[in-house]
């Protein structure tokens, strides 16, 4: 028999009753470890549990409310939707996270809510990021969190796995957003399409956390089920003789700064290709790269600067922590100098529910994950995906600009 993927170990420990080895097509009834679910979502999850009959929850401490995609409140549905979401966790003691604490994703990871090897789920796509920590973490629709919520389990089919190879060592004009935005442009929107992906290479030993979170928060962009950057030290490891369904290699020594065009998130090309397109509005932040690190290489390369007239710049750090933490730095008073405006850390930009809708016809670059239309509240406005020294570069020049045309490392 051959060896195990990570996928297949993690689903087969929670299986019911858990006895012969899983296997990818294998369709098991697991245990779960953690739910998260949030404003956007969250609402109809309750309302869907509370039709199945619902009284109490299965174990409230293993289950996070998190308010992140329209806060503070901006009109009075959302607020009465909040509303019946704070009231719900009070009465069956879930934990509740109001807003302005940050976007979901970073909270759960600032406050070590997963571990490696735990199963999660969450009713937002992006809940994949949390296979950085080594779980098996994936997004749901509202009746499958309903029914989690009330029996603590779930059903699963056991996914083929790619493995992906990141050969060589990273540029220093390059970051894990280049990296991923690659790979998706190599193995495409839908070609790993309810599959696990294992991320391999020397870099990814000596990543950061926000750079394998960034990576692993993307998986879903190519129609994955979940992924895991694969280190001595992520806490779980497949088999050497495990089999997978597809190998790709992408090669770091190459790769240069990179761009998804619109309205698709695997029409990649390099930077420099679009050196022509005339940029009227930056946004900095999401679950994708909201991050300390990220915040910094903007602020280094804006520092001392003026964005481009016509241009603007959206800043919303991925929580309160990351927020606080760039204020002492002086990374956001750089940033407002330099002309951006701050939102409260959350997801309103990203998705197009709070602030920062572009015009009609109007060009965003972004370092945020999905660039379909109406992603940011406009299906008139077109949005480019790049890291955040493309995004800084870019509205300081009011076009597409290349990073790998700046001195010293970014």
């Amino acid at each position: 028999m051959p060896g195990q993927t990570i996928a297949e170990k993690i689903l087969g420990s929670h299986a019911i009753p858990g006895t012969a080895p899983a296997r990818a097509g294998d369709i098991l009834f697991c245990d779960v470890d953690f739910l998260m679910s949030h404003d956007s979502t969250g609402p109809m999850a309750i309302k869907a549990f509370e039709n199945m009959g619902g009284r109490s929850v299965f174990d409230p401490s293993k289950i996070v409310f998190i308010m992140d995609h329209a806060v503070p409140a901006p009109y009075e549905k959302i607020a009465n939707l909040q509303a019946m979401m704070r009231s719900f966790a009070e009465e069956q003691g879930i934990r509740f996270i109001d807003g302005g604490e940050g976007v979901c994703h970073q909270i759960v990871v600032e406050q070590d809510f997963v571990k490696a090897g735990d199963l999660v789920l969450g009713t937002d796509s992006h809940t994949c990021t949390y296979g950085a920590l080594g779980a098996f973490a994936t997004g749901v629709g509202s009746t499958d969190m309903a029914a989690a919520m009330f029996t603590g389990k779930s059903w699963f089919k056991v996914p083929e796995t790619i493995r992906v190879t990141l050969k060589g060592k990273l540029s220093n004009k390059c970051s894990a957003k280049d990296v991923i935005l690659k790979t998706i442009g190599v193995i495409g929107a839908d070609g790993a399409n309810y599959r696990s992906m294992e991320f391999y290479g020397e870099w990814l030993e000596e990543s950061s956390l926000a750079e394998r979170l960034t990576l692993a928060n993307m998986v879903v962009e190519m129609g994955a089920k979940c992924g895991y950057m694969c280190r001595s030290s992520l806490g779980v490891a497949a088999d050497g003789d495990a089999c997978y369904v597809m190998d790709v290699e992408i090669d770091l020594d190459v790769l240069t700064p990179q761009v998804a065009r619109p309205h698709a998130v695997d029409d990649v090309c390099s930077a420099a290709e679009l050196k022509s397109v005339v940029v009227h509005q930056g946004f900095l932040g999401s679950c994708t790269n909201g991050r300390l690190e990220d915040l910094r290489i903007a602020a280094r390369i804006l520092e001392g600067k003026k964005i481009a007239k016509g241009t603007r710049l959206i800043v919303t750090p991925a929580s309160k922590a990351i927020f606080l933490a760039a204020m002492n730095e002086g990374i956001l008073q750089t940033l407002v100098a330099a002309g951006a405006v701050v939102f409260p850390p959350g997801c309103g930009v990203c998705v197009g529910t709070h602030g920062g809708v572009p015009a009609d016809g109007e060009n965003v670059i972004s370092t945020s994950n999905r660039n379909f239309k109406g992603r940011m509240g406009n299906n008139k406005a077109s949005i480019y995906l790049a890291s955040p020294a493309t995004v800084a570069l870019s509205v300081l020049e009011g076009r597409i600009a290349d990073p790998a045309k700046l001195e010293g490392a970014l």
